[in-house]
């Protein structure tokens, strides 16, 4: 699906937040775990379990009123191919619940490994003469800082799969300043990257004037995140860093174009982890999901106006 797509969803929903699926077996409510953990031991497979128990229950809860969900792939990696199935397994789950799955993943490689990455998370492989389908996810995190040879074949498999792309551009972390901050000529780095991520996306446009090349631009940089919203017209932005990193509703407001679209904000441990605030030991982890995304789908609304 197109950012079209995901932005019909954001419209319907009144809602243009993400919620991330990064779930540790220590996310994970004790009542949730443990019949896993019985019946399995302290293995792997009792903690992939475990997890997508949880990843069902949150995306149940979650359905009628988050647009989108974007699992890390490195939780599910920790768990070896145990892990990885059960993301496989997630991905589709959140397919059938009507989720737009955005696959965080950062892959930066070039040549023939780009073109299996991107093979393997949007498109398909070859077997035969058959083409099956990889993991199957709507959207993929790209690291660009390899330059065109690292996001060419994503975009390729993207067009063809009428999938997206988000790239690195302005990340949320403190040490970004390292190398994004640097200057080279009369622009910060972060900024060079801005417009290959400008020039990478030209050819096509959605029906809210988007292409298939997004940015990923942290919350946590609110002067950066509108310096770049005006520079990349038509890109969609991924914004991290609201709430546990320290983005607020007043910072994530600068993503957003006039119509309060082309942005979707996202919250991981925020919304996995409401139970641990609530006092009942996770027996209420899909209502306390639930309205701690009620509460940031709201501030923000507060702060942006989402038009039609």
């Amino acid at each position: 699906m197109s950012f079209a797509a995901l932005q019909k969803k954001i419209i319907q929903m009144g809602n243009p937040t993400v919620a991330g699926l990064d779930a540790r077996l220590e996310y994970v409510p004790q009542s949730v775990a443990e019949p896993f953990l019985k019946q399995y031991g302290e293995t792997r497979k009792a903690a992939a379990e475990a997890i997508y128990a949880f990843n069902c229950g949150l995306m149940d809860a979650l359905a009628d009123l988050v647009p989108a969900v974007k699992p890390q792939s490195a939780y599910y990696e920790l768990l070896g191919w145990e892990g990885m199935e059960m993301l496989e397994r997630t991905i589709r789950y959140a397919r059938k619940k009507g989720y737009y799955v955005i696959a965080d993943v950062k892959r930066g490689d070039i040549g023939a490994t780009a073109s299996a990455y991107a093979e393997g998370w949007l498109g398909h492989t070859r077997v035969g003469e058959s083409g099956l389908p990889g993991f199957g996810a709507d959207c993929v995190t790209v690291n660009g800082y390899m330059g065109e040879d690292a996001v060419k074949p994503f975009l390729k498999i993207a067009e063809k799969e009428d999938k997206t792309l988000f790239a690195l551009v302005r990340t949320s972390n403190p040490s970004a300043v390292d190398l994004q901050d640097l200057t080279i000529g009369d622009r910060k780095i972060y900024e060079v990257m801005g417009e290959l991520v400008n020039a990478w996306g030209k050819g096509f446009i959605d029906e809210y004037g988007y292409n298939r090349v997004g940015a990923v631009v942290g919350a946590t940089w609110p002067e950066q995140l509108a310096q770049m919203r005006e520079a990349l017209p038509h890109s969609f932005l991924l914004v991290p860093g609201y709430g546990a990193q320290g983005g607020t509703a007043e910072d994530v407001k600068f993503a957003f174009d006039a119509k309060g679209h082309g942005a979707i904000v996202n919250s991981s441990r925020g919304i996995m982890c409401a139970w641990k605030k609530t006092g009942r030991d996770g027996a209420d982890y899909q209502e306390a999901a639930r309205n701690a995304a009620i509460e940031m789908r709201d501030a923000i609304r507060e702060k942006v106006e989402i038009g039609e």
